[in-house]
């Protein structure tokens, strides 16, 4: 009885060892995941042969991709988890990584990838992030200050257009005042005009029996042309106002 158990618990023990061999690390599934995701190709992908993946956008795949499986946003911590499951950097400019059993199509592959051993590991210097790395990092800041310089550049150009406007409104204020200056001391002049020639107009009048007869016509006119210029001048200061 005793070896019918501990037979059990040995054929338990290596199915157990044989299924943990046949499932891929879950870190390499996630990445495998995420690199066949097609919604994020323009972050990252794979290379044109399928032979290994491209972090194109290392910023934003950091940002925005790697917390959707992983607990962390540290692109340099997933670097360094790629080394320790033998991935290399293929490229000088770019992210790229490459692994012979890491393949587009074969995920079968993924078990194949064994990760290193500790005492295994060589101690290798930190990477220099790439030009174009430094440029991506820049990128979301860069586009979220550009909106912000645009709407300055647009409060700037709004404020020069309002002050040519209040200059000009100030212009056209000043000529309308001259203006109504100019027609009321015309108006002034006429009148004294008026008077004087009412003055002279009243010596001239024939006298019948020693009274001075009035003029048929004369006074009217003159009181016309003094409503025509009264007329004119209320017009003129109400479309100036």
């Amino acid at each position: 009885m005793e070896s019918n158990e501990n037979e059990k618990g040995g054929g338990g023990l290596v199915e157990y060892v044989m299924m943990r061999k046949s499932s891929p690390p879950p870190f390499l599934l996630k990445t495998y995941m995420l690199v066949e995701d097609p919604a994020t190709d323009p972050v990252v992908s794979w290379n044109a042969d399928g032979t290994a993946f491209v972090v194109w956008q290392p910023a934003e795949f950091a940002r925005d991709v790697l917390p959707t499986l992983f607990k962390h946003s540290n692109f340099s911590s997933f670097v360094r988890q790629l080394n320790t499951y033998g991935f290399r950097k293929t490229a000088t400019s770019r992210w790229e990584f490459c692994n012979d059993m890491f393949r587009k199509g074969e995920r079968d592959l993924l078990c194949e990838i064994r990760r290193r051993k500790a005492w295994a590991n060589k101690p290798q210097p930190a990477q220099p992030m790439p030009k174009e790395s430094d440029e991506d990092q820049r990128s979301s800041s860069t586009s979220s200050s550009s909106g912000y310089s645009t709407l300055m550049d647009e409060n700037k150009r709004l404020k020069r257009e309002n002050g040519v406007l209040n200059t000009e409104l100030s212009s056209m204020r000043r000529k309308c005042k001259e203006l109504l200056d100019l027609v009321a001391a015309y108006a002034g002049s006429e009148k004294e005009e008026e008077e004087e020639e009412e003055d002279e107009e009243e010596d001239e009048r024939p006298m019948l029996f020693g009274v001075r007869l009035e003029v048929e016509g004369g006074g009217e006119r003159k009181r016309k042309r003094a409503e025509i210029s009264e007329s004119a001048s209320l017009l003129l200061f109400q479309s100036c106002k």
